[in-house]
């Protein structure tokens, strides 16, 4: 399977149409191939929300949530899907730029919790307003780098703990290997800063340069099935400490 967004977004009592109609009105603009889900969403709580979203939760940005974005979660009443097309290693940023500009619309229209759900990874309203804000100025001085960055951070998980590695998981939606890192080579924020390193390298140099220079290794023994979300068809860039 293609890698692709889903989107969760959470409101209040009532929102669910206005919400739909936000996302709707922004696929139409600017969010090409994107649709609304008539499946699993729906204009009532969904009691899953609050666990799905406590394991979601970023814990590498400073203040990634507060207090009132967990209320929010506990307290919605209406739950959005929203997914977007099938995605190519070469449109993909381009792809997750319009995930997360929809997501900024959404938001205005009311939304209380939002979750990237192809990586499992939630911010809380500030920190998604501030993505936006680093997204559009990367737009508007047409970095690339700066863009792919920014929609990791949106959209991708890190780090997470494997059998052997220190693990991201997502970069596969800004057309990305993901990057584990050795248990032994430090601690989870010099972890965190190598994978958001190498992340940046990668976008910038290319994996052949990032395999030699890292003095790496690519595995495609993912832990994920193919028709998984979080299957990584660009493999995994192996990093030990020398």
């Amino acid at each position: 399977m293609r890698p692709r967004h889903v989107l969760c977004f959470l409101g209040g009592e009532g929102a669910w149409s206005r919400l739909s109609e936000a996302a709707s009105r922004a696929i139409g603009k600017f969010a090409t191939g994107f649709s609304v889900d008539t499946t699993y969403s729906q204009d009532e709580p969904d009691s899953r929300m609050t666990g799905s979203f406590s394991v979601s939760w970023d814990r590498v940005a400073p203040n990634a949530r507060s207090a009132k974005d967990e209320a929010a979660v506990a307290d919605h009443k209406s739950v959005l899907y929203v997914l977007g097309p099938p995605m190519s290693a070469d449109n993909a940023v381009l792809c997750s730029v319009g995930a997360l500009l929809l997501v900024d619309a959404v938001i205005e229209a009311g939304a209380t919790a939002v979750k990237g759900e192809s990586a499992g990874v939630a911010h809380g309203l500030a920190r998604w307003a501030e993505l936006v804000r680093e997204a559009v100025a990367a737009l508007q001085s047409d970095d690339n780098v700066a863009l792919s960055r920014i929609c990791r951070l949106a959209f991708a998980k890190r780090p997470l703990a494997g059998n052997v590695y220190i693990e991201t998981v997502g970069y596969h939606l800004v057309g990305l290997p993901e990057v584990h890192v050795a248990k032994d080579y430090g601690t989870e924020r010099e972890v965190a800063a190598l994978m958001d390193a190498v992340g940046d390298e990668l976008a910038q140099g290319g994996l052949q340069a990032v395999l030699f220079d890292r003095k790496a290794r690519l595995s495609h023994a993912s832990s994920y099935e193919p028709d998984d979300f979080k299957f990584n068809p660009y493999g995994i860039v192996q990093i030990s400490r020398t």
